[in-house]
């Protein structure tokens, strides 16, 4: 058997439990196996060895939404235009954000809050759905960790998880003030956006998991 049927063989059994991983996160699963059977494939190689053979994976955009704005809370002004976190400091300006994972067995809702200066996550969460409930548990974690009379800005996006009544409630008991975007331009909350994107491709995005008590435990 030539090595490139080989390849395409182990290819096929990693589909049935994959259906739908991409080319590169497949090449490093199969990896080891690669290595028992003495094969050495670079990742442009491999891309095009299955794309030769019809087996690459067409990315579905998702066209799911996470920030629902049309709603009767009050929605705050922009603070940051004028803000930059530029200090050698941590605890100037939090930004948050939700976003959805594809897992292995379906989307489970990333929650994130962090520091704009140091990048630093202050506070996550995972939840089966997009509930204030899991905005509220990331605000929490968060705010363990600032110092008591340190005020702040945290900022977001307009969706209902932020504005909602129990949610600024926490943050007027700290004195934080309330910053959110005013259109639907990511920019305006580019570092959480940017954050939120790394953390799936590289951290969950490689965890296939198979069910929601499997992304409990990471």
């Amino acid at each position: 058997m030539l090595e490139s049927d080989v390849i395409l063989a182990l290819t096929r059994d990693s589909r049935v439990h994959f259906p739908r991983m991409g080319a590169n996160k497949l090449r490093i699963y199969l990896q080891p196996k690669f290595e028992v059977k003495g094969i050495a494939i670079g990742g442009d190689a491999f891309a095009a060895l299955l794309a030769d053979n019809h087996m690459l994976v067409k990315r579905r955009r998702s066209k799911r939404k996470t920030t629902f704005s049309n709603h009767r809370y009050y929605k705050y002004p922009n603070l940051t235009r004028t803000c930059k976190p530029g200090e050698p400091e941590t605890d100037q300006l939090w930004v948050s954000n939700i976003a959805y994972v594809e897992v292995g067995y379906g989307f489970i809702c990333l929650s994130l809050i962090t520091d704009a200066y140091s990048r630093k996550i202050a506070g996550w969460d995972l939840s089966r759905d997009l509930s204030s409930a899991g905005a509220l548990r990331t605000l929490s974690m968060a705010l363990r960790s600032l110092p008591e009379g340190r005020s702040l800005i945290h900022h977001s996006d307009r969706g209902v998880q932020y504005c909602h009544r129990a949610y600024v409630k926490e943050l007027e008991k700290r004195n934080i003030l309330i910053s959110m975007t005013e259109s639907g331009d990511p920019l305006e909350n580019a570092i959480a956006e940017r954050v939120n994107g790394i953390l799936k491709t590289e951290w969950i995005d490689r965890r296939h998991f198979k069910s929601w008590d499997d992304a409990q435990h990471i």
